[in-house]
Order: C-alpha cells, then structure tokens, then sequence
C-alpha cells in the first residue's frame, strides 16, 4: 500500500515537472541575451511569469528527486 501510494506521488510529480517545463518559453537569445538577459531582470521589482515558473520547476524538480530515492529504497 505505501509502495503505491509513493509510486503515485511520484507520477504526479513527473507530470507536474513535465507540465512546467513545457509551459516556459525558450531562451534562444544567443550570447548576447545570456550576457545582458540577467542584470535586465535583477532591476524588476516583483517576479514575472518567469521568474515564477523557475521558481516551481525547482521545486518540481527537488521532489521529483527525492520522491524517487523514495521509491528506489522502498521498492528494494
């Protein structure tokens, strides 16, 4: 039963991230937008949309992680 429950919470996790990946936009702005695309967006005052999405795909991303050594323990 908690295998289950662990294996469950873990899909969902993996669609979440998948979800949220998906939905941000690409960063194809070559050199010149890795270079000044960061100090352009240290002056704004709240977060945006991309800020936001990086914030929870990090997050996603932390326990997709940990819910699989979650699983890799349980399961063996």
């Amino acid at each position: 039963m908690l295998k289950a429950i662990f294996i469950g919470l873990q899909v969902l996790s993996c669609v979440v991230l998948i979800a949220v990946v998906m939905s941000q936009a690409t960063k194809s702005e070559g050199l010149s937008g890795t270079i000044g695309g960061k100090t352009e967006s240290a002056f704004h005052g709240k977060p945006g949309l991309e800020e936001r999405l990086d914030e929870i795909t990090k997050w996603s991303a932390i326990s997709f992680m940990v819910l699989t050594t979650i699983v890799a323990y349980v399961i063996h």
